[in-house]
């Protein structure tokens, strides 16, 4: 999956749920002050990552977050990466 296609799949949601005007989200600005994140919004973030893309979020995921770009980058980037073993 392209990062176009991440953003096309992402968009919808954040204008829904966090109810901005979609030319706010550019890949350069802020995630969190655009969508003006709390830390139960970033629960139902995560929620929404690991539903519609299929992987867990780890924590501290987020750290190294700062723009939209970023962001699709990084769902971008777990996406593609290989299948990590069950630490059992």
């Amino acid at each position: 999956m392209t990062k176009q296609e991440i953003a096309e799949k992402i968009i919808p949601f954040f204008v829904e749920e966090f109810e901005i005007d979609e030319s706010l989200i550019v890949p350069d600005a802020n995630l969190r002050d655009t969508l003006q994140l709390d830390s139960l919004d970033f629960v139902d973030l995560v929620v929404v990552i690991e539903s519609n893309f299929g992987f867990k979020v780890k924590q501290g995921d987020f750290q190294n977050i700062s723009t939209f770009d970023d962001f699709y980058n990084y769902v971008e980037t777990r996406i593609n990466a290989p299948e990590e073993p069950n630490a059992n």
